[in-house]
């Protein structure tokens, strides 16, 4: 399935046509449009100068994280320590910012331009425990293209 999409966000991310926002909200309803168990697929950026994450482009269910400072919930810890961070069981997580009751698993891959975490890529799903190193990688992939289309203006 990964491998069917790589190129798809390629050719996606390539066209002239359309907004950088506009370019990131079809990533957001190509993932969770086709992978069964992404249920909620969102990138939150930097909020300029300040210590927190705004959300931008998703699809799924509204939330009403908008804004989460840095060091809370799971994409807050992921835009301190430049990680990815997997979580098998949202329920077993201390810090964890609840955004629907239905939500199972999460995972969060940041976002690096020139080597600064300026984002991240933010998937919930209704699925226990979905998520595996092929996620992880394809995600940084995703996250990797991004980057290029965002250093480009």
């Amino acid at each position: 399935m990964f491998s069917t999409l790589r190129p798809k966000i390629d050719t996606l991310l390539a066209n002239p046509a359309g907004t950088t926002d506009d370019k990131l909200q079809t990533i957001c309803d190509l993932l969770k449009d086709t992978v069964p168990y992404y249920d909620w697929v969102g990138f939150y950026f930097k909020n300029g100068d300040k210590d927190e994450l705004k959300l931008g482009p998703y699809a799924g269910a509204p939330t009403d994280h908008v804004i989460i400072p840095f060091g809370k919930g799971i994409c807050g810890q992921v835009a301190v320590s430049d990680q990815n961070f997997v979580v098998p069981d949202v329920q077993a997580q201390d810090n964890y910012i609840a955004c629907s009751i239905s939500v199972k698993a999460e995972i969060v891959v940041p976002l690096f331009v020139n080597g600064i975490n300026i984002g991240q890529i933010d998937i919930d799903s209704d699925t226990p425990d979905p998520f595996t190193e092929a996620d992880e990688r394809f995600l940084e992939f995703v996250n990797e293209r991004v980057a290029k289309l965002l250093t480009k203006g």
